[in-house]
């Protein structure tokens, strides 16, 4: 298959997941698709996304935060066995910061493109208690990372629908 086709069917067909099988991935492939975020778009090669992989005592610290910020919210933490907190270290100017928060945002995307090439599953889950002085705490985030939210990454234990999509004609303007 053409790369085009290759590339344009991974968008297409990738979908979010919120159920998984519960067995976690092995850290040698977590590693090769986060390396393969490393490859965002980035003006000034800033680095400014940060990954971590959330092991069982973070996942139940954050869980602890979670509940207490919302009630009944820490249950979602446990829909996959593989769950990496994404933030961007945001450093300079407003310009170099909001180009360092879109490149993060980008290799968020990448990660979710990646998985989905290796059948796998996933789900980019926003959590406003990571905001919070307890729950950057509890996943580490330091004081000048913004956080993005939380991948949701694991083996699917179901096949997910196509959803709509607005036409393109509603979402595209030609201007002159």
């Amino acid at each position: 298959m053409q790369a085009q086709a290759v590339i344009d069917e991974a968008i297409r067909g990738r979908r979010t997941h919120k159920v998984f099988q519960p067995e976690p991935l092995p850290s040698e492939l977590i590693s090769e698709i986060l390396d393969l975020a490393r490859w965002a778009p980035n003006h000034k090669l800033t680095n400014p996304w940060r990954f971590r992989v959330i092991g069982p005592e973070a996942k139940e610290r954050f869980k602890l935060v979670a509940e207490d910020d919302k009630p009944g919210s820490a249950i979602k933490l446990d829909r996959t066995p593989t769950l990496i907190c994404a933030s961007a270290l945001l450093q300079g100017e407003d310009r170099q910061r909001r180009e360092d928060l879109l490149a993060s945002a980008a290799a968020c995307y990448i990660v979710l493109l990646a998985a989905h090439a290796r059948g796998l599953a996933s789900y980019w889950r926003s959590v406003p208690v990571m905001d919070s002085e307890a729950g950057r705490q509890a996943l580490r985030i330091g004081a000048q990372e913004t956080p993005l939210g939380l991948l949701h990454l694991g083996y699917p234990r179901q096949t997910q629908r196509v959803p709509e999509r607005a036409p393109v004609q509603d979402v595209v303007s030609f201007l002159d």
